[in-house]
């Protein structure tokens, strides 16, 4: 039966030199992917289970990675290796591969922690709404929110003043209790939250009546928030320290502060460079002038050169945003000029327009109407 077998490289899918990370990686994945709880009734993926568990057994253990690189499947014939059932898996860790993937079928094994030790807080996530100036220079912002805080009446124990928890007796205070399951490789350990505790390692019998057994208390909170400049839409601000509760002595997690930033009438923003956009006359863009330019800093002066074309793109040096790690230093503005065309003259400007034109060497086109009517003219000559 030994040459009816696959290679167990091919089986998992990892060259020969996978070391023992690669080959565990490729195993999990596979013994996920057939595992018989998820595919009951299917007798092929039970085979590819089987056939994934047998060369990953193989492969794990260094002797008899050693033996199989030497002779094949031929190694392991005498000792009764041909078929899966009478496999030994002593030398390979399941333990810890199937812990992992029962916790991810069914929510318990191996990812469950002990939370009777010492834990973070978690982290809160709130946001707020500044000016595009504001996110640029940075501001002072106060936010609103509900924090919790360790009850004062009980110390946080979440006892009656005057009692105490006591130790669980289903998991000694653990806070985890270890099941044993038969499967196909043997007795297999899973361990999960204490059901009795919660996973605290206590239990409560007369519980605080100011925070009813929970060990804090909510209230809402005035939270001073320093925006810095340069900061961009969709950033967040860490404020250590003010976020959850730690359980068992656990510091507190943090308060994650995203900043919404709105939209200028002027200025657009690309990281730290800003745009704008500026009309200036057909003259000034002919003959050239100082024209005045909005910036976030004031109105700066610009002289714009004689002959300058529409959509011409200028660069203000250093009127752009400071850098997040460096208000000192700032990108550029960036300002495209725009020639406008008046859309109403008066007779004096039409004059002086149509000798600008002819001293152009310009020809005045007919209108339509005229040039139809000379046509009618001639034809009926």
């Amino acid at each position: 039966m030994a040459e009816s077998k696959r290679d167990y490289y091919e089986v998992l899918g990892v060259p020969k030199d996978a070391d023992d990370a690669a080959l565990k990686k490729a195993y999990r994945a596979l013994a996920k992917k057939y595992h018989p709880d998820t595919n009951q009734g299917n007798p092929e993926a039970e085979a590819k289970f089987k056939e994934a568990s047998e060369a990953y057994a193989v492969l794990s253990d260094p002797d008899k990675r050693r033996q199989y690189d030497q002779f094949g499947h031929a190694a392991f014939e005498s000792g009764g290796a041909g078929g899966f059932g009478g496999f030994d898996f002593s030398g390979a860790d399941m333990g810890d591969i199937f812990g992992d993937i029962f916790g991810d079928l069914f929510g318990g094994g191996r990812r469950s922690r002990a939370s009777n030790g010492s834990m973070r807080g978690a982290n809160l996530r709130t946001s707020i709404r500044i000016t595009f100036e504001e996110a640029l220079f940075g501001c002072e912002k106060e936010i609103e929110l509900t924090s919790r805080d360790e009850c004062k009446e009980c110390g946080g124990t979440g006892a009656k003043p005057g009692t105490k928890p006591v130790t669980c007796s289903k998991c000694n205070g653990k806070g985890q209790v270890v099941y044993t399951q038969q499967s196909m490789f043997g007795m297999v350990r899973n361990v999960q939250t204490c059901p009795e505790c919660g996973g605290t390692g206590k239990i409560i019998k007369e519980k605080c009546p100011s925070c009813r057994g929970t060990g804090h208390t909510s209230s809402r909170k005035r939270i001073s928030v320093s925006i810095p400049a340069g900061i961009d839409d969709g950033q967040s601000v860490r404020i250590r320290g003010k976020g959850e509760l730690g359980t068992n002595g656990g510091e507190r997690g943090d308060l994650l502060v995203e900043v919404v930033v709105s939209n200028h009438p002027v200025f657009k923003r690309q990281d730290t460079s800003i745009y704008s956009t500026v009309p200036i006359s057909f003259a000034t863009a002919a003959l050239g002038g100082e024209i005045r330019i909005k910036t976030v800093d004031g109105e700066v002066a610009y002289d714009v050169a004689p002959g300058t074309q529409t959509d011409t793109r200028i660069r203000l040096k250093g009127k752009g945003v400071p850098y997040l790690r460096n208000k000192d230093v700032r990108g550029d503005h960036y300002v495209t000029l725009v020639v406008k065309v008046p859309e109403r003259m008066n007779k004096e400007q039409k004059e002086a327009l149509q000798k600008f034109r002819e001293a152009m060497g310009e020809t005045q086109a007919a209108p339509a109407a005229e040039e139809k009517h000379k046509k009618k003219g001639f034809f009926n000559k």
